[in-house]
C-alpha cells in the first residue's frame, strides 16, 4: 500500500534487529516503523499522525523505547557494514538549534541532552561519510565543540579508508597526525595564517559538494530540521531512521 514508507522485502533486512516481543503479540511492525517514518519525515506531532498507521501512541512509545534500546542504531550500523569499509571518508558537522517547542523526552535517561536548557539547545551533529557522501558514522556534540575535537571523538570507530576529506575545521596537527597513523591520507585545506601549511588536493576537494547534498536530504525531514526532540539519543535516533531510509534501505 502507498501509505507504506518500507516494502516487505526491507523491513525483511532490519527486522533482526527488532527486539523480540513478550506476551501480547506487538502491533504490525511494518505498520508502526512507517507510522514512525511518517511522523519524522513529516514534522508531525504524533497526535497527528493518520489514523492508518495505528494508535499514535503506540508510535510514540515504540519510538522512544526502541531508540532507548539502541534499536534504530543497531539497524543504521548494520546496514552501513553490509557494504564494508569505504576507500575514501568525508567528514563534516553542522548545527541544528532546537525548536523553542522542543521537549526532554526522557529526563535523566540513558544520554542526557548534551546541550543544557540555561545555554539553549544548539547541539552540532558531526557525521562522518562514505566518498559517495552516505553518512557512515553519526555523532552529537555540544555546539561549541570545535570540529577537529568532534572528530576526535570519532577516530576510535574510525572505519579504514585511504583518504580523508574534511574542511578548514578540521585542520589540527594532532588529527592530521592521527589519520596518517591509520594509514589515511588527509585531503584539508590549511587554516589562514599557518606557519606552516600543509599541502592538499584541490581536485579531490571539489568532491566534498556530496557532504552538502547530504545535510539538504536529510533536512528535508522536517523533525530534523526543526529539531523538536531535545533529548539526544531521541533525536540521534530520529536522524539514524532518515538516514537508513534516504541512503541505506534501498543499496
Amino acid at each position: 500500500s502507498d501509505h507504506f514508507w518500507l516494502c516487505e522485502e526491507q523491513l525483511r533486512r532490519i527486522k533482526s534487529h527488532f527486539p523480540l516481543s513478550h506476551g501480547v503479540p506487538r502491533v504490525d511492525d511494518r505498520k508502526v516503523v512507517s507510522g514512525i517514518i511518517h511522523v519524522i519525515r513529516n514534522g508531525l506531532r504524533w497526535r497527528d499522525a493518520p489514523e492508518i498507521y495505528g494508535p499514535h501512541k503506540t508510535l510514540y512509545n515504540r519510538f522512544i523505547r526502541w531508540s532507548k534500546m539502541g534499536v534504530f542504531d543497531q539497524i543504521f550500523t548494520a546496514l552501513v557494514e553490509e557494504h564494508g569499509p569505504p576507500d575514501r571518508l568525508m567528514i563534516d558537522a553542522t548545527h541544528l538549534k532546537a525548536h523553542r517547542t522542543a521537549c526532554s523526552l526522557l529526563k535523566g535517561g540513558m544520554f542526557p541532552a548534551l546541550s543544557g536548557a540555561l545555554k539553549g539547545a544548539e547541539q552540532q551533529t558531526a557525521r562522518r561519510f562514505d566518498g559517495e557522501g552516505r553518512p557512515v558514522r553519526l555523532l552529537l556534540t555540544e555546539g561549541q565543540k570545535s570540529d577537529h575535537k568532534g572528530a576526535a571523538t570519532l577516530l576510535a570507530d574510525l572505519p579504514s579508508a585511504t583518504e580523508m576529506l574534511g574542511d578548514k575545521g578540521y585542520d589540527s596537527d594532532a588529527y592530521r597526525a592521527a589519520l596518517v597513523k591509520r594509514g589515511i591520507a588527509p585531503c584539508i585545506p590549511p587554516r589562514a595564517k599557518r606557519k606552516n601549511p600543509a599541502t592538499y588536493c584541490k581536485a579531490l576537494y571539489k568532491q566534498r559538494h556530496k557532504v552538502e547534498n547530504m545535510f539538504a536530504k536529510l533536512k528535508d525531514w522536517r523533525r530534523i530540521a526543526m529539531r523538536y526532540d531535545r533529548c539526544a539519543h531521541v533525536f540521534l535516533s530520529a536522524i539514524q531512521i532518515a538516514a537508513v531510509v534516504i541512503f541505506w534501505i534501498n543499496q
